[in-house]
């Protein structure tokens, strides 16, 4: 499979959209990205596959920290390792900008992304209770050493 990972564009903003919708109970709308792409802090990679978007992960830099505010897989590319990739991805990205650990939180109930995410060295550094405003679900806050 002949993927190509790349900076987010203005014009991906709808099939990133599209993706979120499909992936998320609470997705970003339009104007969350479009702001995203005029943030000096967020950075933003795309997964391509024969011109399309196959995966999108984002990302604040602050200071030495990198904290992934989303992460996305087409349903019919899961599993495939292509979130992992992406993930490499980003861990390179920020580590290039400075960033020495990367956090982010999990829905309590994600296995599947939780998985992921410790096989790629992250560990539970703490809960956020009642995270998620749509069902009050505890997000599980993970840590990875990248330097």
């Amino acid at each position: 499979m002949d993927t190509i990972f790349r900076r987010m564009r203005h014009k991906d903003i709808d099939d990133i959209c599209a993706l979120e919708h499909e992936s998320f109970t609470i997705p970003w709308e339009r104007g969350a990205f479009e702001d995203e792409m005029q943030n000096d802090l967020a950075h933003y990679t795309v997964c391509e596959l024969n011109g399309k978007i196959i995966a999108y992960g984002g990302m604040w830099l602050v200071l030495d920290e990198a904290h992934v505010t989303n992460i996305a897989v087409k349903k019919e590319y899961q599993h495939m390792g292509i979130g992992g990739k992406l993930m490499e991805k980003m861990f390179a990205s920020a580590k290039a900008r400075g960033a020495k650990y990367m956090y982010l939180e999990v829905r309590k109930s994600n296995n599947t992304a939780y998985e992921l995410y410790k096989k790629k060295g992250f560990m539970v550094h703490g809960v956020r209770k009642e995270y998620y405003p749509d069902n009050l679900e505890d997000a599980i806050v993970m840590l990875k050493i990248i330097m």
